[in-house]
């Protein structure tokens, strides 16, 4: 990985909540995101679960769900399950699919690809190879 998710996590919910995407949803936000920070096991999954629940209801908020793939990372290195990388891999083409229709900060948008072919790896999807193509194929170029 070219970076550190749990860094890029904070970054993404901290625009999230400068830009107010979350509406009356910040408060429980903010309060999921401390503990899901703070703790571990048990609670820090059912602060996932909140968290995700409120990005279910905000998909247009690109910073919230930027922060949402990023966590979903922080999950599987923590829990090494299935239902991680495909939820992974689910908000990475979401959030893909969308970003083609705005014009968006490069640095997120890579920053997910590599995310998006580490899930897929995770799932058996891709090999390492197969993985690398994808990721140069997918990367901007000058003039794009």
């Amino acid at each position: 990985m070219r970076f550190d998710p749990a860094i890029a996590a904070h970054r993404s919910f901290m625009l999230a909540v400068k830009s107010g995407e979350l509406g009356g949803d910040l408060d429980a936000a903010r309060e999921a995101e401390a503990t899901f920070s703070a703790t571990a096991g048990d609670e820090a999954k059912a602060a996932y679960r909140t968290l995700q629940a409120i990005g279910e209801r905000h998909p247009e908020a690109r910073s919230f769900q930027e922060f949402l793939i990023y966590i979903t990372w922080q999950q599987v290195a923590e829990e090494t399950l299935p239902v991680y990388f495909r939820k992974g891999l689910d908000l990475c083409n979401r959030y893909l699919k969308d970003i083609r229709e705005t014009s968006q900060d490069q640095t997120h948008v890579n920053q997910i690809r590599e995310l998006r072919t580490s899930f897929c790896r995770g799932l058996g999807l891709m090999d390492e190879e197969e993985a690398e193509e994808e990721y140069d194929r997918d990367t901007f170029k000058g003039g794009d």
